[in-house]
């Protein structure tokens, strides 16, 4: 299992202690240094079930000088909004666990980290 953060994230440090307190075996991905590819937030999307914009931290200065607020939501979009996440990592919401069995959650709450543990 691998985990997205960012340290200065307190959800981010509540998920790493949950899964120290439960002895889950994970790695740890600092995602603003350690930036995820295009290829690789599609991937997670899939493995979420979501789309970009569904993970996108909406309310960031970053996404307020982009305008996302007026960007469409639709397939069409799609690529422009992975695009931008890539360019600004900081826009990707976190803590996201990758699980060991294919699938992702979007880890803001001890049940999800719960269930990304579980599986």
């Amino acid at each position: 299992m691998e985990i997205w953060i960012n340290p200065a994230c307190s959800k981010c440090r509540s998920a790493i202690g949950l899964l120290d307190a439960e002895g889950a075996e994970y790695t740890v991905r600092r995602y603003l240094e350690d930036v995820p590819s295009a290829a690789e937030i599609r991937d997670v999307l899939a493995r979420l079930g979501l789309e970009p914009w569904d993970i996108t931290r909406t309310q960031e200065a970053a996404a307020k000088e982009l305008g996302l607020a007026e960007w469409p939501r639709d397939a069409a979009a799609r690529d422009r909004w992975i695009a931008a996440l890539a360019a600004r990592p900081k826009l990707i919401q976190r803590p996201i666990i990758t699980a060991d069995d294919g699938t992702a959650v979007v880890a803001r709450t001890d049940e999800a980290v719960r269930t990304a543990i579980s599986r």
